[in-house]
């Protein structure tokens, strides 16, 4: 059989396991995967998606069915076996030395991701679905641009913060952009190096009530924009991202085909 892209899975599966963490933030965790298969991982962007899946307890590693009917065949499995799936970006890839960094946002025992990575150690298991090397297109990626655009707008709460950390510091110099981002508390607040002209707004809840993700269209409402065509890349709570994305088209005059959006998480419910 040959490699041609209708024959080669865009993404595989690849079991791995802890290898270290660190503690960016009080709500920020970085974990550290590593495993042999990782060699076979690639990555074209930096908001890189990934679905990784949990194993149930008593577990070692999470049953996951593979292969091109994957998804229909998870979701029919029976409730007492099918494990949690969550979508992450990949922080970085080292497929030199098989290792892949994930960025948690911690919030206790709230959802599956945030109580298992809570409690990782190295050693722990997990399955991560990722883009093939062996597969000629790679998908999976949003932040593109278009060239003919004059400057950049990013705007997420902190579920977004490893995508846009990563194309803040691969944004091109003399790149112009406004960055809004959204965090429970100012002991989130953190550098973000930038080669471009990055203008970075950071919003803190402080503990308040609300719906995260619910300051970003104030602070953008508020804000002149530079003269030009702007590219927007928004991340988040799906409804706030929703209204902004509403915002930038219907009162800002924003074309929406140059408006990416993607509804990271859901108040109240699950996306997988």
């Amino acid at each position: 059989m040959t490699t041609t892209e209708t024959e080669v899975q865009s993404y595989v599966l690849f079991r791995v396991e802890v290898v270290r963490t660190e503690r960016l933030s009080p709500k920020m965790l970085r974990v550290t995967f590593a495993g042999p298969e990782l060699a076979g991982c690639v990555t074209a962007g930096h908001d890189q998606r990934i679905k990784m899946f949990f194993p149930r307890a008593g577990e070692t590693d999470p049953v996951v069915p593979e292969g091109p009917n994957w998804f229909p065949d998870y979701r029919a499995m029976p409730q007492d076996v099918k494990p949690a799936m969550r979508t992450f970006t990949i922080r970085a890839l080292r497929p030199d030395v098989c290792e892949m960094d994930v960025d948690f946002v911690l919030h206790g025992d709230l959802g599956p991701a945030s109580r298992w990575a809570g409690r990782a150690t190295p050693g722990d298991r997990v399955a991560i679905l990722g883009p093939n090397l062996l597969c000629p297109t790679i998908y999976g990626y949003e932040y593109r641009p278009d060239a003919d655009t004059d400057w950049t707008l990013l705007a997420g709460d902190e579920t977004a913060l490893p995508a846009i950390t990563g194309i803040l510091a691969a944004m091109p110099a003399g790149r112009r952009a406004l960055v809004f981002l959204e965090v429970e508390s100012t002991a989130e607040i953190k550098d973000l190096p930038c080669p471009g002209d990055a203008r970075i707004t950071w919003l803190s809840r402080d503990g308040a009530p609300g719906t995260p993700g619910g300051l970003l269209r104030g602070a953008i409402a508020r804000t002149d924009f530079p003269a030009g065509r702007p590219y927007a890349w928004l991340a988040g709570e799906s409804s706030a991202v929703t209204g902004l994305r509403r915002h930038l088209v219907n009162e800002r005059g924003v074309d929406r085909k140059d408006v990416y959006f993607s509804g990271y998480w859901l108040l109240g419910g699950a996306i997988e």
